[in-house]
């Protein structure tokens, strides 16, 4: 759903462990994919990270939590998983599919035609297009009670793993004026901005006022690092 800002921060230290579709660092497993049956967590964790800036397309919350658990991409997400119970998660679009999903058709089934059709005139609004060789931050989010304590960080480092692994030279971003915590976790983490565009039009409705893109390069690194502790 387009700008990746999210609830996260916090460093990735620890040693890194486990099978080839997770990383155990000290304290939660970090895992590629999203386990079956996981999605309403998932749903909370990406609405209360987001929900500001989605209310005005998807309210009310409850509704809006389950059009999102509802069309959900497994495969474009990493996750942060406690005591069996999704904690943070990395959404992605790599190609033409993101974390989060749901066509014209499934927005105009969940919200009828009359109403369906402003709520996805603000939806494109999040929509990012992959250039070719990169990889999209869909939406990173932590949840309230493991903030601090380097999930954030777990997460971007194993979708820059993903994003070796699938040939990308970069991973894209975009963060906004109000969440200058994510934007500091995505600087510790070699993201640097190269464009900022001002949205004052959007302040009243989604609460912000600017969108900064950010970039970080994929090195070899990157999948010899994390990948290779496994």
């Amino acid at each position: 759903m387009g700008t990746a800002e999210g609830r996260a921060e916090g460093t990735a230290e620890g040693a890194a462990e486990g099978t080839p579709d997770e990383v155990r660092y000290a304290g939660p497993v970090v895992r590629r994919g999203l386990p079956e049956g996981c999605e309403e967590q998932v749903a909370a964790l990406y609405w209360e990270a987001f929900g500001r800036k989605l209310a005005p397309a998807l309210n009310p919350p409850d509704k809006g939590r389950a059009f999102i658990a509802a069309h959900l991409w497994h495969d474009r997400g990493v996750t942060a998983l406690a005591d069996g119970r999704v904690v943070g998660v990395a959404g992605y679009r790599l190609g033409d599919r993101a974390l989060t999903g749901g066509g014209v058709k499934d927005v105009l089934s969940a919200y009828g035609p009359v109403r369906g059709l402003p709520r996805l005139a603000l939806l494109a609004l999040f929509e990012r297009t992959p250039a070719a060789g990169e990889l999209v931050m869909d939406g990173i989010a932590v949840d309230a009670a493991h903030r601090g304590t380097g999930i954030g960080g777990m997460l971007l480092r194993e979708v820059a793993a993903v994003a070796a692994e699938a040939g990308c030279r970069r991973v894209r971003l975009d963060v906004i004026d109000v969440n200058p915590r994510a934007r500091a976790l995505y600087e510790r983490h070699g993201f640097t901005a190269v464009r900022t565009e001002q949205t004052p039009y959007l302040r009243r409705l989604m609460g912000f006022g600017a969108v900064t893109t950010m970039h970080r390069p994929v090195t070899a690194a990157d999948t010899t690092g994390v990948r290779e502790a496994r």
